[in-house]
Order: C-alpha cells, then sequence, then structure tokens
C-alpha cells in the first residue's frame, strides 16, 4: 500500500511539474528566467524524447537554454527534417517564451509524438533572459539582438548561429509579438487585431522556388490552422496606418532572425503575436495558447512536406555552395506595389467589431535598385581584426591568398558618401568607383574569402560598399567607408 501511494505521489508531481509556470499562477503571472530554468530541467528528467542544453550565458549571466526533441541521437537519421524555433528576442515581447514552454508539453502528449518520426526539432525558448527579467526590448548589453545576426557581436545571436551551423536546419521560425496600439492607429479609429501574425522571407537574393512554397504553401496552411483552432492569423504587414503611410511584408534586412538564415536558402519565418497594452499579462493566457498553436503548426506542415522541403532546400543550397547562382546580387533593395489593394481586416474602435479596410498604397513586391556583379571572392586585410572576428563568427571558410593567373583583383575607391532611404531610416550611400588593380598586391597580407559557400549571398551583402545590407551601416564597421580614400576590401573576380 505504502509503495502504491508512493508510486502515486510520484506520478502527480510528474503531471504537475509539467505543468508551465504560467499555468501553474492561472496566467496571472510570468514566468521568471529561474522557473523557465526549473521546468526545462523538470521535463528533461521525465521525457527521453527531449534532451536539455544549455547553449552559452546572456551578458547578465544567465543561461540560455535549447531544448532536443528527437527519436534517437538528434541529428543522425539524414532522412529527417530539421527545424529550429527560437522565441523572445525581444524581452518586451513575453508571449513567445511562454508559448514555447506550453509548446514542449503540447510536443510531449503520446498523440503529438509521432511527429518525430520525421523530425528532429530544436527549441530555444528564450533567446533573451536579461532583457526578459526587466521586461525590455534589448539584452543586457544594451544590443538589440534581432538586429544582431550579420554582425554578430553579442553571445546569444552567436550561439544560434553556431548550433544552425552545426545541423543546418531546413526550416526556421523566429517567434516575436507585434503592438497594435500606436496613437496614430487611434487616430484614424481601426487597429490591428490578429492573434499572430506571420511573415515569410522576402530578399529577393533567396531562392525563388523557397519563397514561392512559403507564400502559396506554408502561409495559406498557417491561417488556415489557426482559425480553425478558434484564434486569428493574417500576414505580418509593418508599416502604417493606413492613408498615412504604406503597408508592406516584412523588411529584407538580413541582419534579423528570419532571413539571416532565410539568406542561406532556408525555409524561414517570422511569427509576430498581438502584445498586450502593458507589454506583461494583459490577455496573456490567449496570447501563449496562440503563439503555441503557431508554432505548432509550423512543426505540422514540416511533417506533411518533409520530403519536398529537404528536396528542395538541399537543391537550393547546392547552388550556393557550388555557386551555381544568378550572376547578379541585389544590394539595394526596395518595396513597390504591383497595382492590387488589400482588403485588411481591422477591430474598429467606433463599434469594437471587426471592420473591413482598402489598403490603397500596399507595397507587396520587393525589387533590386541596384546590384553588383558575384565576385570570385574577397582580399580581406588581416590586420583588420575586426573582420577576422566577423568571419570566425559566421563559421565562413577562408585561407591564405592563392590567385589563379587568370584572376583579376579590382578595389573600389570612395569618391563620396551620401545617404539613402531605407524603409524610413536614413543610412549610407557613398559613391564609388572601381578600378582593376595593377600594382602588385602583397597577398601576404590577405585572408581569401571565397563566395563559393552556403553563406554566398551573405557575404556578397555584407562586404560590398554600397550595400544598404552590409556592415558599413553599422558602427562597428563603419570606419571601413572614408570619403577620398581605397576600400580596403578587394574584390577577386574571374
Amino acid at each position: 500500500m505504502i509503495k502504491i501511494i508512493f508510486f502515486l505521489i510520484i506520478v502527480f508531481n510528474i503531471l504537475f511539474a509539467q505543468q508551465t509556470p504560467l499555468e501553474k499562477s492561472n496566467f496571472t503571472k510570468l514566468t521568471s528566467h529561474s522557473e523557465l530554468s526549473e521546468f526545462i530541467r523538470e521535463v528533461d528528467l521525465t521525457s527521453d524524447l527531449l534532451k536539455a542544453e544549455i547553449l552559452t550565458k546572456s551578458p547578465e549571466g544567465r543561461e540560455l537554454f535549447a531544448v532536443y526533441f528527437s527519436k534517437g541521437k538528434f541529428g543522425e537519421d539524414e532522412n529527417k527534417i530539421k527545424v529550429l524555433i527560437f522565441a523572445q528576442q525581444h524581452g518586451n515581447e513575453q508571449s513567445g517564451k511562454e508559448g514555447a514552454l506550453l509548446l514542449i508539453k503540447e510536443l510531449l502528449k503520446p498523440e503529438n509524438q509521432y511527429l518525430f518520426d520525421k523530425i528532429d526539432f530544436v527549441l530555444v525558448p528564450q533567446m533573451n533572459p536579461d532583457g526578459s527579467e526587466k521586461n525590455q526590448r534589448r539584452n543586457g548589453n544594451g544590443m538589440d539582438l534581432n538586429r544582431n545576426h550579420l554582425i554578430l557581436t553579442e553571445p546569444e545571436t552567436q550561439a544560434l548561429h553556431k548550433i544552425f551551423d552545426k545541423y543546418l536546419f531546413e526550416v526556421t521560425m523566429d517567434v516575436h509579438e507585434y503592438w497594435p496600439f500606436g496613437e496614430e492607429w487611434k487616430k484614424l479609429g481601426f487597429r490591428r487585431n490578429f492573434d499572430i501574425t506571420v511573415g515569410a522571407i522576402t530578399n529577393i537574393n533567396i531562392s525563388e522556388k523557397i519563397r514561392n512554397i512559403s507564400y502559396q504553401k506554408y502561409l495559406p496552411f498557417i491561417f488556415n490552422f489557426v482559425n480553425e483552432k478558434g484564434y486569428t492569423a493574417f500576414h505580418y504587414l509593418p508599416g502604417g496606418p493606413v492613408g498615412v503611410d504604406y503597408l508592406r511584408y516584412s523588411t529584407f534586412d538580413i541582419n534579423d532572425g528570419r532571413q539571416s538564415f532565410g539568406i542561406q536558402n532556408t525555409l524561414s519565418f517570422i511569427q509576430e503575436g498581438m502584445n498586450g497594452e502593458d507589454y506583461n499579462t494583459d490577455r496573456i493566457e490567449r496570447r501563449a495558447k496562440s503563439q503555441m498553436l503557431g508554432m505548432l503548426g509550423l512543426i505540422k506542415f514540416s511533417y506533411d512536406n518533409k520530403d519536398q522541403i529537404k528536396k528542395l532546400v538541399a537543391e537550393e543550397r547546392k547552388k550556393l555552395i557550388e555557386n551555381k547562382v544568378e550572376e547578379k546580387v541585389a544590394i539595394q533593395l526596395d518595396h513597390f506595389s504591383d497595382g492590387n489593394k488589400l482588403e485588411l481586416k481591422l477591430l474598429s474602435y467606433y463599434s469594437n467589431k471587426d471592420t473591413i479596410v482598402t489598403v490603397d498604397d500596399f507595397r507587396s513586391v520587393v525589387k533590386s535598385i541596384y546590384e553588383v556583379e558575384r565576385p570570385k571572392g574577397y582580399l580581406i586585410p588581416k590586420n583588420l581584426s575586426e573582420l577576422k572576428q566577423w568571419m570566425d563568427n559566421h563559421n565562413l571558410f577562408y585561407t591564405d591568398v592563392k590567385l589563379k593567373s587568370s584572376d583579376k583583383v579590382e578595389q573600389y575607391f570612395i569618391d563620396s558618401i551620401g545617404t539613402v532611404d531605407f524603409e524610413r531610416d536614413t543610412i549610407v550611400n557613398p559613391y564609388v568607383s572601381v578600378n582593376e588593380v595593377t600594382d602588385k598586391v602583397n597577398l601576404s597580407e590577405y585572408y581569401f574569402l571565397p563566395v563559393k559557400q552556403l553563406k554566398n549571398n551573405m557575404i556578397v551583402i555584407a562586404l560590398e560598399p554600397k550595400s544598404m545590407l552590409g556592415l558599413v551601416t553599422y558602427k562597428q564597421f563603419e570606419h571601413l567607408l572614408k570619403k577620398g580614400e581605397k576600400y580596403l576590401i578587394i574584390r577577386v573576380i574571374d
């Protein structure tokens, strides 16, 4: 009898432990980092399906956890599709973290474990524990993590890219919250009211075939999946308010969590749940559950379309690695209208009901406004240690320089430095001339960084001086751009 009681107590404790901290508080208190840590360690002990790992520590010393779901050894079965979801890069967007913890509980249910017959899945439930504890956007170093995926200066983003480089996930999702309560929208009398909004990749250097499956197959699927569960979903559309400013799909920049992986021909998405008016517990139960459903939907879509996605991603990544891609790389882009209007469902402040509003200025198409010829690679000065660190952080392949007799070397000269508008922001736009280098270059002073690798497009976009998405647009690298001087990074062409 005592043994039976003891067994029942253990079972009860396990079941109760698998309640998330938010559930234990009856959805009245946000999960602290210590509670998140305890929850993850508890579920790690109770299930053979998952394993927890500490990826790194934040600037203030808090652990970043990755939770691996796999039947067998993770990454060993090449027939499985690998999926990565990460949440709460912005500390004041709490529902991503809460939804991620609910997802762990959901995936451990017996009826969902079939998913791992075809999937190896990694979940990083909280990218920014320092910001979360203070309910503030930035991390402990004052950095916006979702603008750090190109320069990779922060331990959190470095760790995320390290795990991506190790497993090369075919599918990724970055989970955020949007805030629809701005004063300009209130003046209009309407606001966005979708439980979740989803954005696909928009940078046109990414494989068109991958962009097509994102828009034509996944987005219709996830909108229907979420709607069937009693929640609402639509495209993630920054901009507005309607009639005051244009609406568009999300940025084409490659410095965020979605496009930094998408530029490597990954099926990659951003999911934005609706925040609360207090950036805290307002409507947190619905917010967390809808975020969980969106994440679960991505996993189910990956399961149902495993073979198609794996084949497509492998083919399109091979083109990057073998450099069998477009000769031109778009390094300045903009949003344009295709002439069609958008019928957008908004919540009316007057009637408190959903109302259809026509958006005349909907810029749904991204086009190139400046391109460069794709080089064979770049000569990186060895004395620029910050560039070597950048290459190492991105796990890029580079060597000492050994040029062929047929290779040509050319170098930019910065004639002057102007500005260009980039999604309502003003950034540098240098005027350059380019000349073949005829003087003998001391090759021992350079590394050779070939573009013939998976991060092919990223390398070109990052290193070209006129790139509106490049390193020179960041404070840490602005010294590379000096008026009246040569640009120190040299192009090698066939």
